[in-house]
Order: structure tokens, then sequence, then C-alpha cells
């Protein structure tokens, strides 16, 4: 018949060790050598190796809080797109650039080998000054893209975008979903000849 765990769960590891002590009575080791013993049962090196765990797990959970977004940043990268999601001109501030390579980069699908011609289609169709070979080299260079040696088979990236990137990546959805279905060219009527 197996047994079931029971779970033991210390709020505090000293006072735990001191209860433990006088239980022990005269056969009780030093109260660190007794706490050094309970963390190495716990399953660590010792005493030390157990409160820089729990530290470093404390700090790591307060990194999961997200970070509050720099709006302005969001703001002045938004006012380089136009109202259906494009691209308007290149941003002068790096740190525009890079975010506004973010929203370009939502576009790209997942998992997905592309040509450079099929790079350039996607980046001619959601920029307007004509320039994918700089956005392509660019995304390459911010690791948003990656290609072979010999300038083939582009993927993008998979990544956790910045607070900023996924606020402006919203925001950009929204206004793409805006944007008016292509039509088929129609033939154009022209008229008769006298």
């Amino acid at each position: 018949m197996t047994r079931k765990s029971l779970p033991l769960q210390v709020d505090d590891l000293s006072h735990f060790s001191r209860a433990l002590a006088r239980q022990l009575g005269e056969a009780s080791p030093p109260h660190l050598t007794l706490m050094n013993m309970l963390a190495r049962a716990a399953g660590f090196q010792n005493l030390q190796h157990q409160r820089a765990v729990q530290a470093a797990a404390g700090r790591l959970a307060q990194a999961k809080t997200a970070a509050p977004a720099d709006h302005r940043l969001i703001e002045r990268t938004l006012t380089q797109f136009d109202a259906s999601g494009r691209l308007l001109r290149w941003p002068s501030r790096r740190a525009v650039q890079t975010l506004a390579l973010f929203g370009l980069w939502a576009v790209f699908p997942t998992d997905t080998l592309l040509s450079e011609a099929e790079v350039n289609r996607i980046l001619l169709a959601e920029h307007d000054f004509k320039d994918p070979a700089t956005l392509r080299r660019t995304m390459i260079s911010c690791g948003l893209l990656t290609r072979q040696r010999d300038g083939s088979n582009y993927r993008r990236i998979e990544q956790e975008p910045p607070t900023e990137a996924k606020a402006l990546i919203s925001r950009l959805s929204a206004r793409r979903k805006q944007r008016p279905e292509p039509t088929a060219a129609r033939p154009v009527s022209r008229p008769p000849k006298r």
C-alpha cells in the first residue's frame, strides 16, 4: 500500500527549529546546525542556499508584475502610423524606430519561412515610404526577423514583446481592422470613340 505524502509548510524556520530543539532536549544540536539540517532535509545545500533561492524567487515574482508602459513613447510611435495602421515615415528616434518595428513584426506569420520577395510584399503593404530593404535589415539587426546567410528563408523570431510594444500592437491591430477590403480590379469603361 502506497503512502500519501503529507505536506509540511513552515512559515518561520527559526521558530520551527527552536520548537524542535525544545523537543529534542539535551540531544539537540546548536540552533544554526539544526537550521542547516532542516534546510538540507528540504532539499537545499544549507541554510544560506535556501535563503538565496527564496530571495531570488521573491525578486522574480516582483519582476513578473508588468512595468508601467511609457505612454509618451507609444503616443509618439502611433503618430508615425496612419489611421489604417500603415507606417508613414521612418522615425528619426531610435526608440520610436524599434517600437514601430514591433508594430510591423506583428503582421508577419508565425513559424513560416518566407522568401525575400514575400517579406518585401508584407512590408510594402504596411508602410508608405517604399523602403522595404531598410525595414527588413533593421528588423534583422533588432532581432525581430532572422534569415539565412544567402539572404533567403526569412522567419519571424518569436518573443514576448515589451509592454510598450504590446500596447502599440493592440492599437495598430484595431486600426488595421478598419482597412477597406481589397476589391478586384474593375475594368475601366471608356467612352465610345467617335
